[in-house]
């Protein structure tokens, strides 16, 4: 419970009767095995049985998930470059460099070709160990070439399984976090189980296997279950500094595998600010897990050779911030009401200012712009004014990074997840605000829980960490759809720790007036019985028919593009054409490029620019200088972007150009004023005419019903 203790002022009669009813609750929960009269051996049994059943769950899960990715791609089955091709956009870009790294001579220069980089981007070398977050790949290429397994397993198999496996560890971490905050494992087992049966809302590790977020995630979620076991009160010294070791292994590994590391935990940095100036979690160990988060970003920037956009990200100017605020206001948490308030408020200001004030001269300091995008797109998002940026554009237009459609909450609301959710959620919430408001209330804040009448309301520091964690990644998922596969799966934890824990049921008994030690105990464990056989009874015939559904991967075009490629042109030649294709090209062809799906670089975003003004009204002159400045020799045109019907109109590729340009779009609709019409027509359509003014700069060389390849002349 949070760390205060009873006023003086409360009667010991009161304090005896609580401390009986609690007794009475604790003895009932330990008569629950009749036949046990050993409270060590209950523990220990169930203890081995909770544990086995998180390990059985978490291999089931990731079986489950691999099973779905072989059926429906039919995997084992279908040839390499079909395997490859099926890794689509950044995924085929992140595992081109594990390929790489297993086809380089030795380990050395294999090293050497990710530090000094000349086929990602065409005319320039980079450091992909730097830009990238693909540790991972040259962790998983030394172990396949290291250990004695060639014979017994392909490659590809070793990495995707090696993802799978990841699953196993994630579903165990959610497993384990709701049965610490519970008491009992049936939580656990439910939270599992919610996590499976809502597989299209929290993960897309069968379709999308390399994705960072596949490898991040699950380090994300132990690290969750070790705060939570953390912020326990009254550790002991050696499983507390266990505890943060675990802590601090999984903050780093977490940062090392996923580029959007700093904003995930700038999200968990405001959760410890929220409840540490709520004085809702002790002031020292909130202290510990700042420090462990300054401390693993930092080793993630040595590692990634001193990346500046890791420098210059807000959590490092936010967690420094509310360092020296702390120091400056050493009264903060003392006083009246109003006192403690308007303290709180100035403290807020100082922290929002002096990180602003901090961010904004690092990056100055750094000359940073990699995440200016990023900020871009915020803005606009968020409705503080209409932008024409290219970028910004892209990402608003995307559907990924739009707000969290509605129907998602009708496939929660069919497991019954977002019900008991908003049930649990609604429940805290109030108790919290009851503990915040005495907290401010009370100068001495020594009380273990608030005494309003004939209720107790008290809530542990795992359970606040957790509520807030699960409020402001809610938020962060309804407004940004990409994000919900850590709100969701946070979710399948908290709502069933809430349905299994007596504190929870043992409140709203007390609110309506029913309170019983014997009642809390049917509720917590007959609750999530009932739910566990609803969800196995409703989903497990289409689990199974989903199991059983076999499907077969089918993209000729792209095959026999790849294959074209391979066979018909130089291995240094360069392409340009979408960054979606072009990761593809990479993986199959090992093909320079001019660009590429990681957007998180200024000067690569300025070039992608550049080279989608083949969608653009561009004269072919201008597309033709622009395209040889990257060194390109042959550029593929996809009719799927350049008639695209995807998007509605302005957010298509080429609307955006066009508006990016200052040209007005094209088909029926409203066009701003300023916009004027273009003096050329559209790059990607009239190429095909084959006209004198396009044949003299560009040849067709290559030609099926979804890609058209030209080979750009070198003499003009």
């Amino acid at each position: 419970m949070i760390s205060i203790r009873q006023r003086k002022g409360i009667q010991t009669t009161e304090v005896s009767e609580d401390y009986v009813a609690q007794e009475e609750n604790v003895k009932l929960e330990n008569k629950l095995p009749s036949s046990c009269t050993n409270r060590r051996l209950w523990t220990i049994l169930s203890f081995t049985v909770g544990g086995t059943v998180a390990l059985c769950t978490g291999l089931l899960t990731s079986v489950y998930l691999a099973t779905l990715h072989e059926n429906d791609l039919w995997f084992s089955n279908i040839k390499e470059v079909e395997r490859e091709i099926s890794f689509r956009t950044e995924c085929g870009l992140y595992y081109s460099y594990y390929k790489q790294m297993l086809q380089a001579p030795t380990l050395m220069q294999g090293f050497h070709g990710l530090i000094y980089d000349n086929k990602t981007e065409s005319m320039r070398t980079i450091n992909l160990l730097q830009r990238m977050n693909i540790y991972q790949e040259v962790f998983l290429s030394i172990l396949y070439r290291v250990l004695p397994i060639q014979k017994y397993i392909e490659p590809v198999y070793f990495y995707i399984y090696t993802l799978f496996g990841l699953q196993a560890m994630y579903v165990t971490a959610l497993y384990i976090t709701s049965w610490l905050l519970s008491g009992t494992w049936l939580s656990g087992l439910l939270a599992a189980f919610w996590y499976v049966t809502n597989r299209i809302d929290t993960t897309r590790v069968e379709f999308t296997i390399p994705l960072r977020e596949n490898w991040a995630l699950p380090f994300f979620a132990i690290q969750i279950a070790a705060i939570t076991y953390f912020l326990r009160p009254n550790l002991q010294p050696l499983s507390q500094r266990l505890t943060l070791l675990a802590i601090f292994i999984s903050t780093f590994l977490f940062s090392l595998t996923w580029q959007f590391n700093q904003f995930m935990m700038l999200m968990q940095a405001l959760v410890l600010f929220i409840l540490d100036s709520l004085d809702m979690l002790p002031a020292v160990k909130v202290t510990w897990l700042y420090g462990i988060q300054l401390t693993g970003l930092f080793l993630v920037c040595i590692l990634q050779f001193f990346n500046s956009m890791i420098l210059g990200s807000l959590l490092i100017s936010f967690n420094l911030s509310v360092l020296i605020a702390r120091k400056l206001q050493k009264n903060l948490k003392t006083g009246s009401f109003l006192n403690r308030l308007g303290k709180l408020l100035l403290h807020l200001f100082v922290v929002l200012c002096l990180t602003l004030f901090l961010n904004n001269i690092i990056k100055k300091i750094l000359n940073l712009k990699s995440d200016e995008h990023i900020f871009k797109f915020l803005k606009a998002k968020f409705g503080f004014g209409a932008t024409r940026d290219f970028d910004a554009n892209l990402y608003l237009c995307e559907e990924a990074f739009g707000l969290l459609p509605f129907n998602t909450f009708e496939r929660l609301s069919d497991t019954l997840l977002f019900y008991a959710y908003i049930f649990v959620l609604s429940i805290t919430v109030i108790a919290a605000l009851a503990v915040a408001f005495h907290n401010l209330s009370d100068s001495t804040n020594q009380q273990s829980m608030y005494k309003t009448g004939e209720y107790r309301i008290g809530l542990k520091p795992e359970t606040a960490y957790n509520l807030i964690h699960t409020i402001l990644f809610g938020f962060l998922a309804l407004s940004t759809m990409r994000m919900k596969y850590l709100w969701t799966s946070h979710m399948c934890v908290f709502a069933s720790f809430g349905l299994c824990s007596p504190e929870i049921w043992e409140l709203l008994l007390k609110l309506i007036h029913l309170y019983n030690p014997k009642r809390i105990c049917i509720m917590r464990y007959s609750v999530p019985i009932l739910i566990l056989l609803y969800l196995c009874y409703k989903f497990w015939p289409g689990m199974m028919d989903e199991l059983s559904e076999l499907r077969e991967f089918y993209d000729p075009d792209t095959v026999e593009l790849m294959n074209w490629i391979n066979s018909k042109t130089p291995r240094k030649a360069v392409f340009a054409g979408s960054m979606q294709l072009l990761a593809g090209v990479k993986l199959c062809t090992g093909r320079t490029l001019t660009n590429h799906p990681h957007y998180e670089d200024n000067s690569l975003r300025e070039r992608t620019k550049a080279v989608y003004q083949i969608y653009a009204k561009r004269a072919p002159e201008e597309v033709h200088a622009l395209l040889r400045s990257f060194g390109t020799d042959y550029v593929i045109l996809e009719d799927s972007i350049c008639y695209e019907r995807r998007h509605r109109r302005g957010c298509r590729l080429r609307d955006l150009l066009d508006i990016a340009n200052g040209h007005m779009m094209d088909g029926p609709g409203k066009n701003d004023p300023d916009l004027k019409l273009a003096g050329h027509p559209r790059f990607c359509e009239e190429i095909k005419r084959n006209l004198p003014p396009y044949t003299a700069y560009f040849t067709r060389v290559f030609q099926n019903k979804t890609f058209h390849v030209y080979k750009l002349s070198r003499n003009k």
